[in-house]
């Protein structure tokens, strides 16, 4: 059941494609109890209500307010609540304290929904110039991101909790399969374009295209899975120095990491198995499946010890561009890694690059609000790349730079080595 939205350019069939990505996100929060909805575990995560609310308040702001003369604001704070870091919205509500809010209630926020829908209806069939159809067309795909963080947000907020609760009983679990050895994809290097091309919808920080230069080198055909990390776990990856990163082996330190998050052993010994806590609960270790949830620290050690590397974002691309986004992406029936199949570098989970996330030559951000997406995040973070089994299908392509923090671990991120070929 994959929970597929095609964006079409706007605003052609825009009421339909608004309506699917809008009922999108209510279906994946509809599981969720209000209590649920309301929890945030930690800073990095929002509660589920928030989502819900920002997502709409994305639209109330950059298109009902400024376009649309007819329009009157749901609630006078909710431009307070619900903004996340538009400095030039004005103030907000400190992200860490989204989880302090009881109200306004789950049922209050739907009510906000359902008030921003009506009105964007009657808006866009009412007609559209190019511009606000564009700013519709980025509200859409903000929403995207924000389903998949709305679930990994919730696996978060559910695995702390000592009951394990599955975040849907319906979800499939496939028994663990044999872990698979990779195998190589070369490529000769040289001039490449990497960049959007300008064909269809991407973010502004795909852009611009341009030219950069690559030594021959080769992508694992898959990538890291779960069976590769339990051998890096046995070699004693989590307790050698000289595998990490400095800051990367002072946090292994401070946080006391012994294995991807969400991995627990099954009993109180060294010789224990391993288990998982996924969106369907806790299940085992499947050794075929990509291993999820690592840090680029974590991506980087291993990939020393395996005696390769990271790939760069260029290089990842110059492989990728060639293929379809095609892959494991949201399933409804499935919110997690499957077995990895060999040759696919999209879906299943995010992969880290050696790549800080910086802008291309040449870029510059949108005017206004809007400028500030993405191009005020560029320093401290690394690019992945690929999207995951909670990216909506549709929405990722070979351009797509997705980015982090190089100790995040609660994205579905993994990784896929290289190494050179000359």
């Amino acid at each position: 059941m994959r929970a597929e939205v095609s964006l079409a350019p706007l605003p052609g069939e825009a009421a339909q494609q608004y309506a699917s990505v809008r009922d999108l996100t209510e279906t994946l929060a509809s599981p969720l109890s209000a209590e649920d909805q309301t929890i945030q575990s930690m800073p990095d995560v929002s509660p589920t209500k928030w989502h819900r609310a920002h997502t709409t308040w994305f639209f109330e702001t950059f298109v009902l307010l400024p376009h649309d003369p007819s329009y009157s604001a749901f609630h006078p704070q909710y431009e307070y609540l619900f903004n996340s870091y538009y400095e030039t919205v004005g103030p907000r509500h400190p992200r860490t304290q989204r989880g302090l809010l009881s109200r306004p209630t789950v049922s209050d926020v739907g009510q906000y929904r359902r008030h921003v829908d009506a009105a964007m209806q009657a808006f866009i069939e009412g007609g559209l110039d190019d511009d606000v159809a564009s700013l519709i067309e980025l509200g859409l795909h903000h929403e995207q991101q924000h389903q998949e963080l709305l679930l990994m947000d919730i696996k978060h907020v559910l695995s702390v909790n000592p009951l394990q609760p599955a975040y849907r009983d319906d979800i499939a679990i496939v028994a663990p399969q044999p872990n698979v050895a990779p195998r190589w994809i070369e490529h000769d290097g040289g001039l490449i374009d990497i960049g959007h091309r300008g064909d269809g919808f991407a973010f502004d920080n795909e852009s611009p295209r341009h030219t950069v230069y690559l030594d021959p080198f080769a992508l694992a055909d898959r990538p890291v899975t779960c069976g590769d990390w339990l051998e890096f776990i046995a070699d004693d990856g989590y307790a050698r120095a000289d595998l990490w990163l400095s800051e990367g082996w002072a946090t292994v330190q401070n946080e006391a990491w012994d294995a991807p998050a969400y991995w627990h052993r099954d009993g109180d010994g060294d010789g224990d198995s391993w288990r998982v806590f996924t969106l369907a609960g806790p299940k085992d270790v499947d050794p075929s499946e990509p291993v999820c949830h690592i840090s680029y620290f974590e991506a980087d050690a291993y990939a020393r010890w395996r005696g390769a590397r990271l790939p760069t974002e260029a290089e990842w691309e110059a492989v990728a561009g060639a293929q379809a986004p095609d892959g494991h992406f949201l399933d409804l029936a499935a919110l997690h890694p499957r077995a990895a199949s060999a040759g696919n570098l999209f879906g299943d989970v995010w992969q880290w690059t050696s790549s800080a996330y910086l802008p291309y030559p040449g870029f510059v951000p949108e005017a206004g609000a809007v400028g500030e997406y993405n191009g005020k995040f560029m320093v401290n973070q690394h690019v992945l790349r690929g999207g995951c089994c909670a990216t909506p299908p549709g929405h990722t392509r070979a351009t797509y730079r997705n980015f982090f923090p190089a100790a995040a671990r609660w994205p579905f991120t993994g990784a896929r080595l290289a190494r050179g070929t000359a």
